[in-house]
C-alpha cells in the first residue's frame, strides 16, 4: 500500500498523549498514520468512494470489538486457557434519522471450544469493560476546531 505519510506537525503530543493523523490521499481516501503504523479509510462505492479500505465507523466498530477481544484474550491466557477459536463478532446498524451516527452495536464472544463453566461469567464480566467500551459509557470531552 502505497500512500503519503501525514504531514508531522510542529507542536509534540504531551507524554499522556496519544497521536493520530489523517491525511487526504484522493477522493474519499486518507492516509492514517498511528504510532508509525499506517492504513487507510474509505467510503463504498455507493457512498461516492471507492471502497479501497473500511469506512470511518466501521474502524469504529471494529476498535470496540477488537478491545473486547484483547480482553477476553488477556483473561483467557492470565486463566492459563487457550485462546484457540476466540471470536468476537460484532453487527451494528446506523441510525436512521439525524445526526447521523451509530443506532446500536451487539457484540457476540464466542469463547474457545472447552472453556469451563465457570470461567465464563469471568470472561464476559473482564471482556464488557475494555477501554473502548469504558469511553462510550463514560464519554470523553471532544474539541474539534481549526489550526490558525
Amino acid at each position: 500500500m502505497t500512500h503519503p505519510a501525514p504531514e508531522k506537525a510542529a507542536q509534540r503530543p504531551s507524554e499522556d498523549e496519544h497521536r493520530i493523523d489523517a491525511v487526504h490521499v484522493e477522493g474519499d481516501v486518507y492516509a492514517v498514520e498511528v504510532r508509525g503504523h499506517r492504513f487507510l479509510v474509505d467510503q463504498p462505492v455507493d457512498a461516492g468512494g471507492t471502497d479501497r479500505a473500511p469506512t470511518p465507523t466501521e474502524l469504529f466498530a471494529a476498535s470496540l470489538t477488537t478491545c473486547v477481544a484483547h480482553y477476553a484474550g488477556r483473561y483467557l491466557h492470565r486463566h492459563g486457557l487457550s485462546r484457540d477459536g476466540l471470536l468476537v463478532r460484532t453487527r451494528f446498524t446506523l441510525a436512521a434519522d439525524h445526526p447521523a451516527r451509530v443506532a446500536s452495536v451487539r457484540i457476540v464472544i464466542v469463547p474457545p471450544p472447552g472453556l469451563p463453566e465457570q470461567r465464563r461469567a469471568g470472561l464476559l464480566a473482564v471482556a464488557s469493560h475494555c477501554t473502548v467500551h469504558n469511553t462510550l459509557r463514560h464519554p470523553p470531552e471532544i474539541g474539534i476546531e481549526l489550526e490558525a
